[in-house]
Order: structure tokens, then sequence, then C-alpha cells
């Protein structure tokens, strides 16, 4: 029987990351459960992270960081998809932030997200601390990590940081980044359209993804700050994805969840050619075919299983015969 495309496709390599398709933000207790409660509902389409930097109190960060650890270890987080984003490694708290939350849960986290590195040394350092505390407290994996690229210096050592094998998403953080500008840039560079239309932050989006794509790494979309306005969100995710290649959004409102996931989820008529075609390349041993009276081969079978994966892990309905052959 021929091999799965995972398998097969990539030289002996391994198949790019697959993560789902948004990452929500949120802080406070109350918004964190409200979000995992709708994650129940909805499955795990999208990914919930506990705000440890921006949602904490200053002068409270170990209170904060003793809530997150709770309830990464509780009932609520049912699909074990609630990560992390801890202070800064220039924060007098980062450290803290790890051996909390690491040492009371590691084992149930999934990632762990840096804000503002300003060289790729820094994500060296943080991941050899999550790792010295794994240790200590007898966890038995390596959690992987996100970065945010939003300094000067984390653009200038993306290929770096894409390339760290711990790294498995690449985050834009447009606001920090258009801010790091002193002011010279426009703020209309901090929301649509202008995020899509300014040269130095299309430069940016275009490095990190990129970067992320050469590594097999995920990247990831910034906020929309239209808060409320889940279809804005959504409009921003299909741009982000159509002109840059980003495979995942950040939400910051409950009401944007819905529409990154709708426009970051390959459409219908995608999901049946990518089936048609894996299973046709499967029969024909991964040898080339024809297909709609166009050639396909390893090349297109590797675009396709992109699709498939993607619309897997947004939760799309796929074909039967495609979800027994790839999925079971």
């Amino acid at each position: 029987m021929a091999g799965h495309p995972s398998e097969v496709l990539y030289d002996g390599g391994s198949a790019p990351v697959v993560l789902p398709v948004c990452d929500h933000y949120a802080g406070s207790e109350a918004r964190l459960l409200k979000a995992l409660a709708l994650q129940a509902e909805l499955g795990p389409v999208f990914d919930v992270t506990a705000d440890c930097e921006d949602g904490a109190e200053v002068g409270r960060e170990a209170r904060h960081a003793a809530m997150v650890a709770e309830l990464l270890v509780s009932a609520e987080n049912r699909f074990e998809r609630l990560g992390v984003r801890i202070h800064d490694p220039g924060h007098r708290a980062w450290h803290a932030d790890v051996e909390c939350i690491v040492g009371r849960a590691g084992d149930r986290l999934p990632f762990i997200t840096i804000p503002k590195v300003s060289a790729a040394e820094d994500v060296d350092r943080v991941v050899g601390a999550i790792d010295d505390v794994a240790v200590q407290s007898g966890v038995r994996r390596e959690i992987p990590v996100h970065v945010l690229i939003e300094t000067h210096g984390a653009l200038r050592d993306v290929q770096r940081i894409a390339a760290h094998p711990r790294v498995e998403c690449l985050a834009f953080g447009l606001l920090d980044y258009v801010s790091a500008f002193d002011g010279m840039v426009p703020a209309e560079a901090m929301h649509s359209p202008g995020q899509f239309q300014h040269p130095l932050v299309c430069r940016a989006k275009a490095e990190i993804a990129v970067a992320a794509h050469t590594a097999g790494k995920v990247a990831a979309h910034s906020v929309c700050i239209d808060i409320g306005d889940g279809q804005a969100a959504g409009a921003d995710a299909r741009r982000a994805a159509a002109e840059y290649g980003f495979a995942r959004m950040w939400s910051i409102h409950p009401a944007q969840i819905a529409p990154i996931v709708a426009a970051l989820t390959p459409d219908a008529g995608a999901i049946r050619t990518a089936s048609d075609v894996l299973l046709a390349a499967r029969a024909a041993q991964w040898g080339p075919i024809r297909h709609a009276d166009r050639l396909q081969d390893r090349a297109s079978y590797r675009y396709w299983w992109g699709v498939l994966r993607r619309a897997h892990a947004a939760g799309a309905e796929l074909p039967a015969e495609a979800r027994r052959a790839f999925f079971a």
C-alpha cells in the first residue's frame, strides 16, 4: 500500500507545521473561561492564549501566572490547546512566569509565546530556561515556542529565529513594530487598509512569512484592532493569507474568532480538488497523474496536502474517503 503523504512527499524530512488557524488572546480569568467554553462548543479549531504580559496587573504578576497555571490543569482546558504568553525577556517576571506555569502545568501546555525578543539569542535563553524548569518538574516533553516578531532586532534575525528547532510559529506584532519607528510610520499603518499598503509594514510581513515557510513553521498575522468587528478581522485574515501566506491570525474578541476561522479555512472546492488529487496520487504510488486534464506530480501533491491539512486543522468537512485515508 502506498505511504502516507506526510511520509512520502518530503524526502525524509518533516511536513511543515500545521496549527489551528486562529489564536484567541485573553487576559482575565473571566475572559479565559469564556473563551475555553467557546472552544469546548466549537472544538479545537482555534487556540486560546492566556496573556501573562499585557494581561497581568503590574505588581500582581505572580498571582496572574498562578491563575493561568490552575486553568491549564483544570477540566476547562478540554483539548489542551490553551497556550501562554509570558513576559518579555527583559522583564523581571518572565522567569517567574516560566517557573510557575511550566512547573505546575508543563505537561498540558501546547506552547509558550515569547514577546519582544531583540535577537535570536533571546529565544535561546528563554528556551533554555523552559527546559531547565521542565526537567526539574518532571515534564517529559519539549514545549514548543511561538515568537513574536515586533522589534527591529527580531526582524533582523527572523531567519535564525524561524530555524530554531523549538519554534513552531512566528507571529507578527504589528502595533509594537509600528511604534518602534518612533512616530515616523503613521498610525494608519496599525490597521487596515494602511497595514497592507505601507512599505515598511509590507516588508516586515513578507520577511516573516518567507522565514516561516522556509523553516516549515507557521506564520501568524497580527490583531485586528477593530475589536468587535468580526467581518473586519475576517477581511484582514483573507488578505494576510492571499497576499503574504499567513496561515494563522490572532483574535482579541470572541466576535473575531468565527470570521477568522472561516477566512483561513480552504473553501469546499479546494478541499474537493485536494482530496481527489491526493487519492488518485496514492493509487498511482505517488507518481505523476493527469487530473482534470492537468499534470499533477509531487510538487503539486505537496501543495494539495497543505490545503487538506489546513482544512482538517480548521475543522472543515472532508470527503469521507480522504478522511479515512489520511486522518484516521
